[in-house]
């Protein structure tokens, strides 16, 4: 795991370089102290040697060994942090494009809130690893390396006593480590539930408000936070026994080191300078052992996060281009379905070999009842999903073989679910175009029936409409939907009930609008556009029709040659003679 985060940062290999090296030479720094005060303490029990110009001397050295290691440690610190919130943004995005490049498959079972908490909160604590941890880590090392030479260098004896306790400094940390490296990752599970609810409450703050449940949902937000506190609190107890577990061994270290060291001075073997020396180094020597301790805390936090952020960036998508994969054209825009065979989940069927063709020109309609597997043809022309059995073809090509880009550039869509972004009208319909000319926007407004009412607003097109559009009525939003999709002149336009939030008035000029568009595309070619809708007044006017049941196309045909028929369609209509099929 941490090869691959490293892997990950090569990128910021130098910075870390730097870092690494300024830490070094920091921590090496501290070792000139303890050698200058044991050599002033040897001085001070000869008096004859001790002059203004020694201490001087001394006091210089120290100077300059504190100045130069808050240079260090400045450029340390920079070096890291720039190492670290580059590596950051990096992984950040990584893990944006992964969730781009996912299937719709991936996001049904998820909250957003969970796959935010995965993409920021992770990521973001990986910073720790990077920024601290591994520089810490390596020149903590080093340090216990270069204090125990320098003990050892005075006395070995005295030496050997002061590793007493590092073996059992070492076994609190395999304890640590096998009880506590779980449950950071449940923590940061935890702290994702609690993200996905209250983003789910956030966006559904209209409804909580309706039905009046703000109580109810306050207790069930109660419950989140307490739970969140119950795993850190939990995880905290540990590291609440560890880290006081390590200094006390340490102490005891000291102890030791006192109760015999004080023997060697009282028969002679070592100098007063040298214990005072030797104490010196010994908390240069303990201090990274206790920062050691806190370092395995923080690399299984980074640890579990990076499991989290790994998992993710693993997760295979169901849609896949082929290595081949080649650009699909802007052709004809002729939509075949052929067998298609189709189910959300394994062993349910939602599409039974479903087979027609949209041509240039036409306008097909999809109608039945609700989950008849309308909107899943939708989807599976998208490559939202894939099929399970059958090919689905654009212009004679099978759009397995297409890149998706290509396959998408083919495409407008206006789902049911209109979701607009945070900015203004002008550039929620211009998202549908690369740099489109204004004149362009302004005309696509007007095929959809919204120029009127965008004027008529206080900003015009520079009025911003919030959040998903909050600003705006279902019939607004969707008409800028419409707009949007009008804008980007493909071969096909698809319409998931565009108009099903719009007034019998603006949905007759909206048709009307569409109808002269799908006749008379860019450059002459006529456009296949592909409906789903409940009105009889869109479905009358449609070349075709296909009546869906059970997954099936049941019937096909113009509105008159079905109700000729006197079938299931017909049915339908003598139901409800201003809707279909609810």
């Amino acid at each position: 795991m941490f090869r691959r985060m490293l892997t990950i940062a090569r990128p910021w290999w130098p910075n870390l370089g730097i870092t690494i090296v300024s830490l070094l030479f920091a921590s090496l720094l501290n070792l000139v102290t303890p050698e200058a005060v044991r050599r002033l303490t040897a001085a001070l029990q000869t008096p004859d040697t001790l002059t203004h110009r020694l201490l001087l001397t001394y006091a210089g050295i120290l100077l300059g060994a504190y100045l130069l290691r808050a240079l260090f440690r400045f450029l340390a610190m920079w070096q890291a942090h720039i190492a670290a919130w580059n590596f950051v943004a990096h992984l950040t995005r990584m893990c944006y494009d992964k969730l781009q490049s996912l299937s719709m498959r991936y996001f049904a079972d998820k909250q957003t809130g969970q796959i935010m908490s995965r993409m920021i909160n992770d990521t973001r604590q990986l910073e720790l690893l990077i920024a601290h941890s591994i520089p810490d880590l390596s020149s903590n090392v080093l340090v216990i390396v270069g204090v125990a030479v320098m003990i050892f260098r005075i006395n070995w004896k005295l030496a050997l006593f002061t590793m007493l306790p590092v073996p059992i400094i070492v076994w609190l940390s395999r304890i640590f480590v096998t009880k506590v490296a779980p449950l950071f990752k449940i923590n940061q599970e935890v702290l994702a539930d609690l993200n996905g609810h209250t983003q789910d409450n956030l966006s559904g703050m209209k409804e909580i408000q309706a039905f009046g449940k703000e109580e109810a949902e306050s207790l069930r937000f109660v419950e989140y936070c307490r739970h969140y506190a119950y795993v850190n609190i939990r995880a905290n107890f540990y590291a609440a026994m560890y880290h006081p577990s390590v200094e006390f061994m340490t102490s005891v270290g000291t102890i030791i080191v006192m109760g015999v060291g004080g023997l060697f001075a009282m028969r002679g073997s070592m100098s007063t300078a040298d214990i005072v020396g030797f104490f010196m180094y010994l908390s240069l020597f303990y201090s990274p052992l206790s920062t050691l301790a806190r370092l395995a805390e923080d690399i299984h936090i980074s640890g579990a996060c990076a499991d989290r952020v790994l998992e993710l960036l693993d997760t295979e998508s169901e849609v896949k281009e082929d290595p081949d994969a080649e650009e699909i054209p802007a052709g004809s825009g002729e939509v075949a379905f052929d067998h298609v065979t189709f189910g959300y989940n394994e062993g349910t069927t939602v599409l039974d070999d479903v087979s027609f063709t949209a041509k240039p020109g036409e306008m097909v309609a999809l109608v039945g009842a609700t989950g008849v597997g309308k909107t899943t043809i939708v989807s599976l022309l998208e490559r939202f999903y894939q099929p399970g059995d059958g090919r689905i073809l654009l212009s004679g090509h099978d759009i397995r073989h297409g890149t998706l880009k290509s396959l998408r550039r083919n495409l407008s869509i206006v789902l049911q679910d209109v979701f607009l972004f945070n900015g203004t009208v002008y550039d929620n319909i211009a998202y549908g175009a690369d740099h489109p000319d204004p004149e362009a926007v302004y005309e696509a407004a007007r095929i959809a029936c919204a120029d009127e009412f965008i004027r008529a607003m206080p900003e015009g097109y520079g009025t911003m409409i919030g959040e998903r559009g909050v600003r705006l009525s279902g019939g607004q939003k969707q008409r800028l939907a419409i707009a949007r999709a009008v804008l980007r002149n493909t071969p096909v336009l698809i319409l998931d009930e565009a108009t099903s939030a719009v007034d019998n008035e603006t949905e007759a000029r909206i048709q009307q609008a569409i109808e002269n568009l799908h006749n008379r595309r860019g450059g002459g070619k006529p456009q296949t556009l592909i409906v789903i809708a409940h009105r009889l007044t869109t479905i009358m006017k449609a070349d075709k029709i296909l009546v869906m049941k059970d997954g099936k196309i049941a019937e096909r045909g113009t509105h008159d040659e079905l109700i000729a028929k006197g079938g299931l369609y017909y049915d339908m209509t003598s139901v409800n003679q201003t809707k279909i099929g609810e």
